[in-house]
């Protein structure tokens, strides 16, 4: 796995391809590199127009990529039905979904269902939809979900007497639960269909995105965001680099379900892929079992 780099993605001719908060950062760096390869993109994005303007970057590099720009709002979980409900009519199948998008350390707030935000978006968005694009990753040959979860999850735990941070809320804590419920969802989504399905979680290290100024923004700091700033140009590596896990775990051949995959530099922050174990707290079953229940109960949506 040493030195992997997306010249050693095998051709994607033919597979479709998921990637949520496709218009920016990770997201945007994975539909370039899979495009290169000839699979066809969906670009899930919240703003249409945004998704438009990335999809119209990616074709400035892949002239003949393969690419739609779909809504998907992943705090609504109407907008999640409906986009799986539009996913369902216009694909045969899909290869591979990429569980990308997400929210960092922002204020407390609510979806429009009434979770917590982070909670909400970066996993209960995404089990609702995983768990209603199933049946058309069955149909694929060798379907492969993947979830971004981060390095962070390592200081998260599950708070199932206050998911949503009602009675106490803090923005780092209830980031690093909803990035453990991602790796213990990824894990339990491969011991229940691993069968059918294969199941990765990955990080991408630490980054240069967008991500990391959306906390400063909604609080209105101008100094925490100029000073994400500095951190980024000094101590991140590239969206692109940042990328890499989330493509190895979607296309390398020796990924079988249930593995984490992480940048194998410096503290884990940046780097080539390599498979790495994440905290001791996603691999337990029980909390992985009790969480998928509640979720399921959470999104009405059975999986």
């Amino acid at each position: 796995m040493t030195g992997w780099t997306t010249d050693e993605m095998p051709d994607c001719t033919g597979k479709t391809v998921v990637v949520t908060g496709a218009n920016s950062g990770l997201g945007l760096e994975a539909t370039r590199a899979f495009a290169r390869q000839g699979a066809h993109v969906v670009l899930a994005c919240r703003d249409v127009d945004r998704g438009g303007a990335a999809a119209s970057d990616v074709r400035g590099d892949v002239p003949d990529a393969s690419l739609s720009v779909r809504e998907l709002d992943l705090a609504s979980l109407d907008s999640v039905r409906e986009f799986a409900a539009t996913a369902e009519a216009e694909l045969d199948a899909i290869d591979v979904l990429c569980n990308n998008a997400g929210v960092m350390a922002i204020p407390r707030d609510e979806t429009e269902d009434g979770f917590e935000q982070q909670f909400g978006v970066n996993h209960l968005g995404h089990f609702a939809l995983t768990s209603l694009l199933l049946d058309a990753l069955r149909a694929a040959e060798s379907p492969r979900v993947v979830t971004q979860s981060s390095g962070v999850h390592a200081r998260g735990e599950i708070d199932f007497d206050d998911l949503h941070g009602e009675a106490s809320y803090d923005k780092w804590g209830a980031y690093a639960q909803s990035k453990l419920a991602n790796v213990l969802f990824a894990y339990e989504l491969d011991r229940r269909y691993g069968d059918e399905v294969t199941s990765v979680a990955c990080h991408p290290g630490f980054a240069a995105t967008n991500l990391q100024y959306r906390g400063p923004e909604a609080e209105g700091s101008r100094l925490k965001k100029a000073l994400m700033g500095v951190f980024n140009r000094v101590f991140a590596q590239s969206a692109a680099q940042g990328a890499l896990p989330m493509l190895y775990a979607a296309t390398a051949d020796d990924i079988d379900g249930g593995e984490y995959v992480g940048p194998g530099g410096l503290l884990d922050m940046r780097g080539a892929p390599e498979e790495q174990r994440s905290s001791g707290r996603s691999y337990d079953e029980e909390t992985a079992a009790r969480l998928w229940d509640i979720s399921v109960e959470s999104t009405g949506v059975e999986c």
